[in-house]
């Protein structure tokens, strides 16, 4: 890709200043360098991903530090152009449980955390119930990009996401992941079904890791009557779980 000039470069850095102005209703200052000064951290993050594209150097990071530093300012779908904040996974650098969603909504959007609002806090209660604090676990999503109107993710998206989420899974070790709900299941699993309910119950095994598929928690909301199938899904889990850690000795 040929190299671009200072102007292009800043030309794009004010189009997403201008966009990111009107949406925050800040005044945006673009000083006349490569490294621009802005004044919110999510217009900085924007102005870093057209600044500096980004490459392959995530690859090579072997903490979620480095990784999160790598990525943060990702473009390699549409989903940066709508996105506020971009939402990596919170949690215990040394998980041995992951749990792992589809994609950021409206409210993790705004907070750039996973599963928080209503549904983060059922999530919150179902991990306790089975003993596992949130800040034991590590909870992230596939996509680190909010869709617009919390649509499903694209195959192109999370083809383009996905490896993020292998990377974490590489640098965390988790003995175990639960995958909440019918799109986090399938499109992980890419086993050809989209049925919640051919997945529910089995065990997986998925980088190295062993997975399991349970019901998302904003869908235990809407119909609370699944809540007692999530139980036994949870209680599955956690017996696996102690099996796996006793047999370390």
């Amino acid at each position: 890709m040929a190299e671009r000039t200072y102007e292009e470069i800043l030309q794009n850095v004010e189009r997403w200043a201008s966009q990111e102005a009107k949406r925050f209703g800040n005044t945006i200052a673009i000083l006349p360098t490569e490294a621009s000064t802005l004044q919110t951290e999510d217009v900085m993050a924007k102005a870093k991903a057209v600044l500096f594209p980004i490459n392959n150097n995530w690859e090579k990071a072997t903490d979620l530090e480095t990784l999160k530093s790598e990525i943060e300012g990702c473009t390699k779908c549409d989903l940066h152009l709508t996105r506020t904040k971009f939402v990596f996974g919170v949690g215990n650098p040394n998980a041995k449980v992951m749990v792992i969603g589809e994609a950021p909504g409206a409210e993790e959007d705004k907070r750039g955390e996973p599963f928080v609002g209503r549904g983060g806090q059922l999530l919150d209660k179902m991990l306790l119930a089975i003993n596992f604090p949130r800040e034991e676990v590590f909870i992230a999503n596939i996509l680190k990009s909010r869709p617009p109107g919390n649509r499903d993710p694209l195959a192109s998206e999370v083809d383009a996401c996905e490896p993020y989420l292998w990377k974490q899974i590489e640098i965390i070790k988790p003995k175990m992941i639960l995958c909440m709900g019918r799109i986090s299941g399938s499109n992980l699993l890419k086993t050809g079904s989209d049925s919640l309910a051919s997945m529910r119950g089995n065990v997986y095994d998925y980088h190295g890791a062993k997975l399991m598929v349970t019901y998302h928690p904003a869908a235990l909301l809407r119909n609370p009557n699944w809540k007692a199938g999530a139980w036994e899904d949870l209680q599955k889990f956690r017996k696996i779980y102690d099996e796996m850690t006793a047999s370390d000795g």
